[in-house]
């Protein structure tokens, strides 16, 4: 495969010197793009676009093509895993995923078992070798998963939930059965992540999106444990050059010591922590991601370039920082105020650091 000719963002997660703060943002390849919406009506529902490789390809390309990021990420679903085990994704109208098949007795969660990535999730393999194939070097390529615990919300709840019922009651009834699903889960994580690095991912996030609904005891027994095993079983370097992990959860800054022991290479942040203080606290042992309002994209120009600034600036002139939002871009973005961030954050990055040399 090519050379990279741009890997800032590698870097940056190493904790290297790099000319700029490099820049992505979650959820890149989306709605708020009006070719994305013409790639996904093309494809007929979003289901169908996550298990066409030519498709995802299509739609992880169209943001690079707008904008001069830093990195590409897979374009597919965190419940793709659950999926393979097979309780039934689907899509319903207005509602989000749901599974037809949530775990909720006993014998179900018993039979559950991990699925061969190189089988049922082959698509997703297919998905990542031709995105490195069409990105020819140009920026690396982020794979990703969702956390052990934040997968087991969605095969417990049977979708998304605004009150965590299910997966609580079976936490503190029968915690022995939400260990057994995460067991399970995290080898078939793991399994997924190492697969889709052989395929050709050049770096690997797990999204913790739940786990900031859990007590500070019941993340570290529930969530952080899991992931901490992740990480310890992926492989850590491919073709001569390390393969960094990101680990993100949304409402868990209040937990950024105990995560950053856990062996991972980043921290995500959401827009509730300052991510000067994040810094002062773990920066020593992780680079940061992050941490923008999603929402400060519908707002004025001006404003973004404030709000970028302010973040670029808390953090200082230090190795280790990813330049992202807090969580993922908002469908209702225009796509020209992208534009604004993106060059805020490149040229008051690269002024901060020609500042320092002067």
């Amino acid at each position: 495969m090519s050379a990279l000719k741009n890997d800032t963002f590698l870097r940056a997660l190493l904790r290297e010197p790099t000319d700029h703060t490099p820049l992505w943002l979650m959820r890149q390849a989306g709605r708020y793009l009006p070719e994305y919406n013409a790639t996904r009506a093309r494809a007929g529902d979003f289901l169908t676009l996550c298990k066409t490789p030519d498709l995802a390809t299509e739609v992880t390309l169209q943001p690079l093509a707008r904008y001069p990021l830093d990195a590409a990420i897979l374009f597919s679903d965190i419940l793709t895993v659950p999926d393979a085990m097979g309780l039934g994704l689907y899509f319903a109208a207005g509602e989000g995923p749901r599974f037809e098949r949530p775990l909720r007795e006993e014998w179900e969660i018993r039979d559950l078992s991990a699925p061969d990535p190189h089988d049922k999730l082959r698509y997703v393999m297919d998905a990542v070798a031709s995105i490195r194939r069409a990105l020819d070097g140009s920026v690396p390529l982020i794979g990703f998963s969702g956390s052990p615990y934040t997968l087991a919300c969605y095969m417990v709840e049977g979708g998304s939930s605004d009150d965590y019922r299910h997966i609580k009651t079976m936490l503190y009834s029968r915690p022995d059965l939400l260990h057994h699903i995460l067991d399970v889960t995290a080898t078939a994580v793991t399994l997924y992540l190492n697969a889709q690095i052989e395929a050709g991912a050049q770096a690997v996030m797990i999204f913790d999106s739940w786990g900031g609904s859990l007590t500070p005891t019941a993340y570290q027994e529930f969530s952080l444990a899991y992931m901490q095993r992740i990480i310890a079983g992926l492989v850590k370097e491919r073709d001569g050059r390390r393969v960094p992990c990101i680990v993100f959860t949304k409402g868990g800054g209040n937990w950024l010591e105990a995560q950053a022991a856990i062996g991972a290479d980043a921290l995500g942040l959401d827009w509730h922590t300052d991510i000067g203080e994040a810094r002062r606290r773990v920066g020593g042992q992780v680079a940061l991601q992050g941490n923008l309002d999603p929402f400060t994209l519908l707002g004025s120009a001006d404003a973004i370039r404030t709000e970028a600034t302010r973040i670029l600036d808390a953090y200082g002139n230090h190795p280790g920082h990813v330049f992202n939002l807090g969580h993922g871009i908002s469908q209702f973005t225009e796509p020209d105020k992208v534009n604004v961030l993106v060059e805020t954050v490149h040229s008051h990055s690269r002024a901060l650091r020609a500042s320092s040399k002067g």
